[in-house]
């Protein structure tokens, strides 16, 4: 299992990665580009285009992708993160690890809600979202970034205790619903609060999936107005679609879809944003660690599973994994362009899909067979684990 504080950098680092055969951007509006070198440095993208016309002197680490589609790494919107590599809800080490597997590279927490004894007074809910906080940001299983700290809401909380926890560091709310706030009122004067101070907010939706949560429904969810209806497709009970059909068209807020949640919701929901022409709203998750278990390809398999029963191209369903969430959630990563994070996963189909290209096997519904996944620059794992083995991997050869 490997667990990595960032490690220090020796010097100036350049990154080349050459011969690509397909770029995925990221972006909706422009999902392939027009390219087959990409140059980082210092882990950010410098460079995108045309091996002939990109700079490639003077190179600290290359690698050669062989042919296969360069991506930014995916994105998971929702988890359930506790200490470092481990999980009680499963009682199970390295599942970060085995996301990293996965094509991972940043998880966003959805609340720390499964810390044994989770505090529920003001004072230790606080204290637990902040050290939650400066615990991921110090540390980063298996290299992943973990943005963490993000405390469940509870009725007695002032206007001061979020301007405290913005203070501090703290921009992301727990799941609403998860803690004693439960009504609209009081969940829509918070929430109101959280993006005065910059903290940015989710809610529960639909049926209750731990003892102490419960039913949040389509009136809680456009009231509160968060900024990101979490698991708009049941974590794991799905609202009625008349429900699913308000909330998509009652805000304008991002509509996430999760893995461990319904899918015909799901792909009820991917079909009414298509309808609205706002297929930007969507973003992926996975809900994990939860009682069904960590899956660590469940952005992988959520990719497969609503461009094949969805109808969506290949291309722009990993845009729902990677821009739409970056864009949403205000991330520095996600995306194939110049300042962005240097985070990428190298895919191509799986050995012996039916599909001719990495495209076409993702719109058969195969999962994509991962070869490497870079951070920052960094390369952090080689032929995953966890996928089935790609028919072609990028090769390491320098660095």
């Amino acid at each position: 299992m490997a667990h990595d504080a960032q490690a220090p950098s020796t010097g100036p680092q350049k990154l080349v990665i050459r011969n690509i055969g397909l770029l995925l951007s990221g972006a909706l509006e422009n999902p392939i580009l027009d390219a087959d070198t990409l140059v980082a440095e210092n882990g950010r993208i410098t460079a995108i285009g045309l091996a002939k016309n990109v700079d490639q002197e003077n190179a600290t680490h290359i690698i050669d992708a062989n042919g296969t589609a360069l991506t930014p790494g995916l994105i998971d919107s929702h988890v359930h993160p506790v200490a470092g590599d481990w999980t009680p809800r499963q009682n199970q080490l390295g599942w970060i690890d085995s996301n990293l597997n996965g094509g991972i590279t940043t998880m966003i927490s959805a609340g720390e809600v499964h810390t044994p004894g989770r505090p529920r007074d003001i004072v230790g809910l606080k204290a637990l979202a902040i050290s939650a906080q400066r615990q991921f940001a110090n540390f980063r299983p298996a290299g992943v970034k973990v943005l963490a700290g993000a405390p469940c809401i509870e009725p007695d909380m002032t206007e001061q205790d979020f301007k405290d926890l913005a203070d501090a560091g703290v921009t992301l709310l727990g799941e609403v619903g998860l803690g004693g706030v439960k009504d609209g009122p009081t969940a829509k004067r918070m929430v109101a609060w959280a993006r005065k101070y910059g903290i940015q907010s989710t809610i529960h939706t639909g049926g209750p999936s731990i003892p102490g949560s419960g039913l949040i429904d389509k009136d809680v969810v456009l009231e509160a107005d968060t900024d990101v209806v979490g698991h708009i497709n049941g974590g794991h009970t799905a609202l009625p679609d008349s429900q699913i059909r308000c909330i998509c068209e009652g805000c304008k807020r991002g509509l996430e879809i999760v893995h461990n949640g319904n899918e015909r919701a799901a792909l009820y929901t991917l079909r009414l944003a298509r309808e609205m022409g706002e297929l930007n709203r969507v973003i992926l998750g996975t809900d994990a660690p939860a009682g069904s278990g960590v899956q660590p390809l469940g952005i992988a398999r959520m990719v497969s599973m609503l461009s094949a029963l969805g109808d969506l191209p290949a291309e722009h369903a990993i845009c729902l994994a990677t821009g739409n969430t970056a864009r949403m959630r205000k991330l520095d990563c996600g995306l194939i362009e110049v300042g962005r994070a240097a985070d990428f996963v190298f895919m191509d189909k799986a050995q012996h899909s039916s599909g001719e290209t990495l495209l076409d096997s993702i719109r058969l519904g195969d999962l994509p067979g991962i070869g490497m996944v870079v951070i920052d620059g960094q390369v952090k794992c080689q032929r995953s684990r966890n996928t089935p083995p790609a028919t072609r991997i990028p090769t390491l050869i320098k660095g």
